[in-house]
């Protein structure tokens, strides 16, 4: 799976100008289940981005869990992750998971991540969203589980 992390102050989701899911500080989740993956690998991912230390500490150190500092996350689903650039200059999603694996493992994900202790609101698979956030720092973290 592939995931890209933001730590933001404050980030919402909408389909068709209603408003689906929100976080105040914490992180919002780009996340795409790739072919092969499977529920173990959705685990995996989500215990590493719980313990991610990416939030500042009283130093001012990155050094704090969304767990630590009481955060939650917005968690998206966002296939496109999943991009061929490598040639031409249109990018190929073969690497994708089929929809419903996808969408299957993008639950998995965000259960396992509420299952860690930090609070889950998620976007809608496969709609057409609008995505806004106040990224923190800026700090924008690309994983791969």
């Amino acid at each position: 799976m592939r995931a890209v992390l933001q730590r933001v102050s404050r980030a919402n989701v909408s389909v068709d100008g209603e408003q689906i899911g929100q976080t105040g500080p914490g992180l919002m989740i780009l996340v795409c289940a790739m072919q092969g993956d499977d529920e173990h690998k959705a685990e995996q991912l989500a215990a590493k981005v719980s313990k991610l230390r990416i939030f500042k500490d009283d130093a001012g150190k990155m050094n704090r869990s969304v767990v630590d500092v009481g955060g939650s996350a917005l968690v998206i689903s966002q296939f496109t992750l999943a991009a061929d650039t490598s040639r031409g200059n249109r990018p190929g999603f073969s690497e994708a998971a089929p929809p419903d694996q996808g969408k299957h493992l993008y639950e998995v994900f965000a259960q396992q991540l509420q299952a860690r202790g930090v609070p889950v609101e998620t976007g809608e698979f496969g709609a057409d969203m609008a995505v806004e956030l106040v990224n923190d720092g800026p700090v924008t973290i690309w994983m791969e589980s």
